[in-house]
């Protein structure tokens, strides 16, 4: 009956959108030309009372596609060594890495009574923009996520907390933030769940989302 209900309640507060959170760490800053070196997501749950928590995590290292660009300085700030031979053991090429990202996402999204996911991260547009650049690349047809629509954590720590950066915005929600492991897609991607997890319940404790719910059935009553 539980599982039934977060099932209702997940479907109802995002407009039957399941949030997943999206990190993709890259060789550079343009879409088109610039490699994606890894990603990660984390996909979405609710409890019986409606509050949101981490659910599952999936993490890849990606190859860049031929012809790709990769700035050294982006291996630098990262750390990523692409001559590593284990990196070079596990790594996915491009279309392998996005399908075995979206597979578990759309059974996510049929799990919780959603239409479509709606990608959440930290500066989502960077995100976005290289997921996008790549379903694309990989002439992906099914892609489970909204085409432009994404919720962006640095904008809601900056009205919830002050914070914008990553790293700040958890200390401030009190999340645990090891900057030794920052910049790595797995790590970030988890750290934005929890920051996006803490404020949309927080929201929800001092009765903004009740409060919408009340006000919009007052709305629809003839």
């Amino acid at each position: 009956m539980s599982e039934a209900i977060a099932r209702e309640l997940m479907a109802q507060r995002f407009r039957s959108f399941l949030p997943v959170v999206v990190d993709l760490e890259t060789g550079g800053f343009d879409a088109a030309r610039d490699a994606i070196l890894e990603i990660a997501a984390v996909t979405l749950t609710m409890d019986a009372e409606g509050n949101l928590l981490p659910e599952a995590t999936y993490a890849f290292h990606v190859r860049p596609f031929e012809g790709a660009n990769v700035e050294q300085s982006a291996l630098d700030f990262t750390g990523i060594r692409l001559d590593d031979p284990l990196r070079q053991q596990v790594a996915l090429g491009e279309s392998e890495a996005l399908n075995e990202i979206f597979r578990p996402v759309r059974k996510a999204i049929k799990a919780h009574g959603c239409t479509r996911a709606v990608l959440v991260g930290h500066n989502s547009a960077f995100d976005h923009g290289f997921l996008n650049a790549a379903v694309t690349r990989c002439g992906i047809k099914r892609n489970p996520f909204h085409p432009f629509s994404s919720f962006d954590t640095a904008s809601l720590a900056g009205l919830v907390y002050g914070q914008t950066v990553l790293a700040r915005a958890c200390r401030a929600a009190g999340i645990e933030f090891d900057n030794s492991e920052a910049h790595s897609a797995r790590y970030d991607t988890e750290r934005t769940a929890e920051l996006f997890c803490a404020m949309v319940n927080r929201y929800k404790e001092l009765g903004g989302w009740a409060q919408a719910q009340r006000e919009q059935g007052m709305d629809e009553q003839p």
